[in-house]
């Protein structure tokens, strides 16, 4: 099993980035260059229960033409707080948990906290490619839950009709 962790700080308050995650309803589709995120459930109120179905680049020699898919639900939904997901994914047959948590820093800055393990199903995979493959999605998964936080930030702030400031340096 593989694990991956990382944090990184963003000027916004918990509520600002919660609302980019979970503002989404059945249907709705996210496209951040290369991934792909299609609501197939929305979930209750407050998105427990939301299903997703992903796709997003891997390394060509899993002979899967660099596409992956998972499917995705979400569960342990806390409101401005956390929240986790279970998922399952191909072309590697795996499962992977995520954790998401957001730690208030005051003055409207937000700690974004991120975990996931990865373990794939067939021995053989695993023992080969399980750390290459994880080690090449966390990568990108670093920059594009970032940047898919900033983007949905100023989409949101776009939409309010308020001005965007860039974000600060990271820290």
């Amino acid at each position: 099993m593989q694990e991956h962790q990382y944090s990184f700080e963003i000027d916004a308050s918990p509520e600002e980035i919660w609302a980019v995650f979970w503002d989404k309803k059945t249907g709705d589709v996210m496209e951040h260059g290369n991934l792909r995120i299609e609501i197939l459930h929305g979930g209750d109120e407050k998105g427990e229960g939301l299903i997703r179905h992903c796709r997003f680049p891997v390394p060509r020699y899993l002979l899967s033409g660099g596409q992956a898919q998972s499917w995705e639900w979400i569960t342990q939904v806390k409101a401005f707080e956390s929240w986790r997901y279970d998922a399952v994914g191909k072309p590697l047959w795996s499962r992977a948990t995520g954790w998401t948590r957001l730690e208030s820093l005051g003055s409207a800055r937000t700690r974004v906290h991120f975990r996931e393990t990865y373990h794939v199903f067939n021995p053989v995979m695993r023992f080969f490619l399980e750390r290459l493959v994880h080690k090449a999605i966390s990568k990108d998964n670093d920059r594009k839950i970032k940047s898919g936080i900033i983007g949905g930030l100023k989409a949101r702030s776009r939409k309010l009709g308020q001005s965007v400031e860039s974000p600060a340096p990271e820290r």
